[in-house]
């Protein structure tokens, strides 16, 4: 049996097993499509149909499964909420016993395209849980959107969880602030130098707080632009081996916390790359509908999610000491899940498929 058939074969029990409920009818049918698609993604290290197609075996010519990837990637009864957010809503149950952290960042993908995606924070990687796909270029996207995902991303946090949101200098709005503080989570978000407080009845941009480099400033109990939505306490923050200070805005009560947390959200870098270079290539590919580079995205996130999930129990099984050295393990989840799978496929071991993912959701 070939490797092909071996991985399209797991992923297919998996995704149907996994499933909340009896998938039945057109519903198994979609869930096998796409777990083609995922393990085509997989196999080729692209998001481009004919190579996924390549990759994906069946009794067709690869020109057949290409015309059936696009029918599923067309359909426009093929959306997020049933084929991937159950998956993503099951993840953060897996985590949710400790701080979920969740980031939002956007990134180019397809052809003219950016999604705006809100990731969960786990071991220095950012795990997809929800995203909009969007005509624009990044950090011109309006704070309507932005809210769009946060209440579509609420809606699948487990209760009663605790949640902290991480946000660039894109997602510092005071409308977005008052939604976070309704929903009763925390929130620290980069803004910008010329950003306006008011501080006991005195106006000034945070760039007037004078911070100097090494050192880390916070002002509490302010009101942040002239529209004074507060109170909040803002924070300048200037690391040595930086040429700039950086400006936070936040509800936490003090400066260590907020910079700790904050220091969170450059995992979503990692989960960019791992997407484009470093694994799926996704940013070439020449798709630029956006239901359709939507539709594409669900597979390719599940193939990620899978592949961080192997990475993780690599760790916690034991597996690292046989596909890495033993000295020292200095590959990624990503890279660690791509080579686990390499040693299973080869040694024709049976392949565990998870999107669950074992372990803590931060580094201690």
């Amino acid at each position: 049996m070939s490797d092909n058939i071996k991985r399209l074969r797991a992923i297919r029990k998996a995704l149907k097993d996994l499933y909340p409920g009896e998938p039945k009818g057109n519903l198994v049918r979609h869930l096998h499509t796409l777990a083609a698609i995922i393990s085509g993604i997989i196999g080729s290290r692209s998001t481009n149909l004919p190579l996924i197609a390549g990759k994906a075996p069946d009794n067709c010519k690869v020109e057949s499964r290409v015309k059936r990837f696009s029918r599923w990637i067309n359909n426009e009864r093929i959306d997020c909420a049933l084929y991937f957010l159950p998956f993503a809503q099951a993840l953060l149950d897996g985590l949710s016993e400790q701080t979920l952290v969740l980031v939002m960042d956007g990134s180019t993908v397809g052809r003219g395209c950016i999604t705006l995606m809100i990731s969960v924070v786990y071991k220095k990687r950012a795990l997809p849980i929800a995203w909009l796909v969007v005509k624009g270029k990044k950090g011109h996207l309006p704070e309507s959107l932005h809210l769009d995902l946060l209440d579509k991303v609420r809606g699948i946090v487990p209760k009663d969880s605790s949640v902290v949101f991480l946000g660039d200098g894109e997602f510092d709005g005071i409308d977005l602030q008052e939604r976070i503080d309704s929903y009763g989570w925390e929130y620290v978000c980069r803004t910008g130098k010329n950003s306006r407080i008011c501080d006991a009845g005195y106006w000034l941009s945070l760039e007037e707080m004078g911070v100097q480099r090494g050192d880390k400033i916070g002002i509490p109990e302010v009101e942040f632009t002239l529209e004074a939505y507060g109170p909040v306490l803002v924070i300048a923050w200037w690391e040595a081996q930086y040429k700039e200070a950086i400006y936070l805005v936040t509800n936490m009560e003090l400066v260590e916390e907020a910079c700790y947390w904050y220091g969170k959200r450059f995992t979503i870098e990692t989960f960019f790359s791992d997407q484009k270079s470093r694994g799926f290539n996704l940013h070439k590919s020449h798709i630029s509908d956006l239901s359709r580079l939507s539709r594409l995205m669900i597979a390719a996130c599940l193939a990620y999610i899978w592949i961080i999930y192997l990475g993780a129990i690599a760790i916690t099984e034991g597996w690292v000491k046989i596909i890495h050295r033993t000295s020292r393990c200095d590959l990624s989840l990503f890279q660690l899940g791509l080579r686990l799978l390499e040693y299973f496929l080869n040694d024709n071991l049976p392949i565990p498929v998870g999107f669950r993912i074992p372990g803590r959701a931060l580094d201690s």
